[in-house]
């Protein structure tokens, strides 16, 4: 049976920046109808059960500095707990060696700390210089954009393991990329986005506290406001055609929608699953080839009791040289189990996929164990994140620029064709490829749009 309708808006997305336009729309008085490829709301945040506990899959932590993130949990009435971080930390240096520390500094040698520390703050004089709405207009931005994020620091330190350290942060840390895969550039815009270098690389900061329930309740309740009705699951949109009329999108199903606008609240990575009538401009069918997904296993292990805490450890760990480089304690809330979740990014994350399922679950438990203890190698729970292998994600977390693509194309990611606006976290000035950044997108788009169906009704 086919659907057909005629609101203001189509939205084609029904991840946080998809859910947030939409009821921001709604709230203004316009009609919208979200399309969604998958069975599910929540884009690349969900929560779920998996081998018998309840772990959250996607993304799932808040900031201090994620203003409108904390500002839509409010509106919302949804509440946060902090992240369990009582105790001491663990660093496994680049001789196989494991320090217990507390503080924000890894135990390294005083010549790598005071290396580490000054370039945090070449690194924050970079980022402090540049506009997160206009990267590309930085003073340096020609010149960062051509080096590696480690040619870059090959040029600042001759300490190996300060480079390392600093570069876990944005490589293995937030772009899921090896260093020599992104500019320098593309990381002084991740800094810049989260506020300073400073933020990235203290995690009492950046991962500070959790959604209770989970962080895809956000986009759940954003939807329960804009209505059952205004969403069609299971609805991949095959052909958007467009015009100065407007847009039709046709889905799956039979679905058509006619609207004044449409929103692609997808990643840039899955612009191409959709055919254009007519074709987007070429400088777009350029740009879009040289933003891409990296690649993560986010790996959850749960046990009868977070042991860890009694041996007087947060669950923190760090390390540039081990598979499993970041290990948190993520216990939910209210939960008498203990949760870890520990992180295998890029190229060690690709040899890990070419192994059976059983051999990569006891090399990465055997990983972790290397900087917790034995204990860690019987969980009664396991689940791996893998959301590469997502028909409508195809990586983790968000899309970043090839090597000069950010001073080149970046300009072209968030203005419109026509009757057709982008919002998502991978294309966000503040928040890039955070939650705040989808729904901060979703909330700026809809309110150009209300704008223009307001002046369209004068």
């Amino acid at each position: 049976m086919s659907t057909q309708r005629s609101v203001d808006v189509v939205v084609i997305g029904a991840g946080p920046a998809g859910t947030s336009a939409a009821y921001h729309l709604k709230k203004a008085g316009a009609s919208v109808c979200i399309l969604e490829a998958r069975e599910r709301i929540g884009g690349r945040t969900r929560s779920d059960v998996m081998d018998g506990a309840w772990f959250e899959i996607g993304g799932q932590w808040v900031s201090p500095d994620q203003t409108e993130l904390l500002a839509i949990l409010d509106e919302l009435g949804l509440h946060t707990y902090p992240r369990y971080r009582e105790g001491d930390s663990i660093y496994l240096d680049h001789d196989g060696n494991t320090h217990r520390y507390q503080g924000e500094w890894f135990p390294t040698s005083e010549e790598t700390l005071k290396e580490m520390k000054r370039l945090v703050e070449v690194m924050d004089e970079l980022a402090a210089a540049m506009d997160p709405a206009r990267p590309w207009d930085h003073p340096q931005a020609a010149e960062l954009d051509s080096q590696t994020f480690e040619q870059w620091l090959a040029t600042q330190s001759s300490d190996a393991e300060a480079r390392k350290n600093i570069a876990i942060f944005v490589a293995g840390g937030m772009l899921t990329k090896p260093a020599y895969a992104f500019s320098a550039l593309q990381a002084v815009f991740m800094a810049c986005s989260a506020g300073s270098f400073s933020n990235l690389v203290d995690e009492n900061f950046i991962l500070n506290e959790r959604v209770v329930g989970g962080m895809q309740k956000v986009s759940l309740t954003l939807a329960e406001k804009v209505g059952e009705e205004n969403i069609i699951l299971n609805c991949p949109v095959r052909t958007l055609e467009y015009s100065d009329e407007g847009v039709i999108a046709r889905g799956d199903g039979g679905v058509e929608v006619r609207a004044r606008y449409a929103i692609l609240a997808i990643p840039p990575n899955l612009y191409d699953r959709i055919t254009y009538v007519p074709e987007l401009p070429r400088k777009l069918h350029i740009a879009h080839q040289h933003q891409s997904m990296g690649l993560v296993i986010k790996v959850h292990a749960a046990y009868e009791t977070p042991w860890w805490r009694e041996k007087g450890l947060s669950g923190t760990c760090f390390s540039s040289k081990n598979l499993v480089q970041e290990i948190y304690d993520n216990t939910n809330y209210g939960e008498t189990r203990g949760t870890l979740v520990g992180f295998v990014t890029d190229k060690t994350a690709e040899e890990m996929f070419a192994l059976p399922v059983e051999e990569r679950k006891h090399q990465i438990l055997t990983a972790m164990a290397k900087m917790l203890g034995d204990e860690v190698m019987n969980p009664i729970a396991y689940y791996e994140s893998d959301w590469a292998a997502e028909e409508w994600t195809r990586g983790a977390y968000a899309n970043s620029w090839d090597m000069g693509g950010l001073s080149r194309w970046g300009h072209t990611a968030t203005e419109p064709v026509g009757p057709i606006h982008f919002a998502c976290s991978d294309i966000a000035a503040e928040g890039f490829q955070h939650v705040d950044g989808a729904l901060r997108r979703g909330r700026q788009v809809a309110g150009s749009l209300t704008q223009l169906l307001t002046e369209g009704k004068g």
